[in-house]
């Protein structure tokens, strides 16, 4: 039999599928159910494996200042989990430090260097430069890597201040130095939202099934998480019995700190590859402050045994545009434009970087897991 479609056979039939779909998306909207599209999470679907390290503390960040010869030497490291997260904040928390000795002193620096080019060092950079803008060559970056292969770039970059400290290793000034720095640097990255800098808002849904977790105070304050909700409606949210649902930002590292470094030369700083092996390296440099925002490298050059690796691995998978939300369970999974973000290893003193096939699977059959009870939500069944 010979079919033949017209040019109204055609619109007609499209016209058709358009007020189904249509119909479906309004009674999705009506119906009161948020409604997940899944992620395809498989071996064959993996782009690429990496490892990152990091800078730890179970006392928490270090800011502070001490005199260094006849230098000022502020410290600025030990975010562990959180140093995307905290830049913003413990950057300008180290600023005022700087600010208050100069305040005090006869000494009017011309030259700042900064050790590190990971976000903790950009982040400051690019303050001093907003703060003190003396002309070009103001701020120095000295570092043996940069974007794209710095640490910070392996980081997941959800905004949420995670593995930072042990919460009996703190004391009262110190939770309230971290509330602060969860503050400035949460409105910090508000005002960066959009496509130049990769940061967007993202409704993410934290999965237990213990009722009593419901309880625990968000990280850095629940003002800072918008639109807070509780669910216990395992059919429609991913199988677990409690899940908590809120709104902060997801940064993309790739974007974001090739952003940082572009504004940074534009203000006229200056970046000097260099890995420095001893403090008496740090002590010759010419500027009057150095801030240490080395990350691990602390751990040597500063002899802070404290500080120690949290092991973290990631598998990546192909992006997926039209997932729109972030979840936190064993593991987590972050939604971005260079492919979705599968981790959840945390392996405290492992300074490993290579990729472990153990735990790979692990992290992709957890996700299966969470994604089977998504498919059953869908009505529909996973091959």
């Amino acid at each position: 039999m010979n079919t033949r479609f017209s040019r109204r056979n055609f619109l007609g039939g499209a016209a058709a599928t358009s007020a189904l779909l249509m119909s479906t998306r309004f009674a999705r909207a009506f119906d009161g159910t948020r409604h997940f599209a899944p992620v395809k999470v498989s071996r064959d679907r993996v782009i690429r494996e990496v490892v990152g390290l990091r800078p730890y503390r179970a006392s928490g960040f270090v800011v502070d200042a001490e005199r260094f010869g006849n230098k000022l030497l502020v410290h600025n490291y030990g975010h562990g989990g959180g140093g995307v997260t905290l830049s913003w904040g413990t950057a300008s928390l180290a600023v005022d430090l700087a600010r208050d000795f100069l305040a005090t002193s006869r000494l009017r620096p011309q030259h700042f260097a900064v050790l590190g080019c990971g976000v903790s060092g950009l982040s400051t950079a690019r303050l001093l430069q907003r703060r003190y803008q003396n002309g070009p060559g103001t701020v120095t970056i000295y570092a043996k890597a940069l974007p794209p292969d710095t640490t910070s770039n392996i980081a997941g970059a959800s905004w949420s201040p995670t593995t930072v400290y042990e919460p009996d290793q703190v004391n009262d000034k110190w939770n309230e130095q971290f509330r602060r720095a969860c503050q400035i640097s949460n409105r910090a990255f508000q005002l960066l939202v959009g496509p130049e800098y990769g940061v967007r808002w993202i409704e993410t849904f934290e999965m237990t099934r213990n009722e009593m977790s419901l309880q625990r105070e968000l990280p850095g304050g629940d003002a800072l998480y918008p639109d807070r909700q509780i669910h216990r409606d395992p059919a429609h949210y991913f199988g677990f019995p409690f899940v908590r649902q809120y709104s902060t930002m997801l940064i993309e590292p790739s974007i974001y700190l090739s952003a940082l470094l572009r504004d940074f030369y534009i203000a006229g700083g200056r970046v000097v590859v260099k890995e420095f092996r001893n403090r008496r390296e740090i002590a010759r440099l010419r500027e009057p402050i150095v801030f240490n925002c080395t990350g691990l490298g602390a751990r040597e050059l500063f002899d802070d045994q404290e500080l120690e690796p949290v092991r973290g691995q990631l598998e990546v998978l192909l992006p997926q545009p039209e997932i729109d939300y972030c979840y936190l369970s064993s593991g987590y999974m972050f939604p971005r434009r260079d492919g979705i973000i599968l981790g959840g290893t945390w392996d405290h003193g492992d300074w490993s970087l290579e990729p472990n096939a153990e735990q790979a699977n692990y992290i992709l059959e957890a996700h299966m897991a969470i994604m089977n009870s998504v498919d059953k939500m869908n009505g529909t069944n996973r091959i």
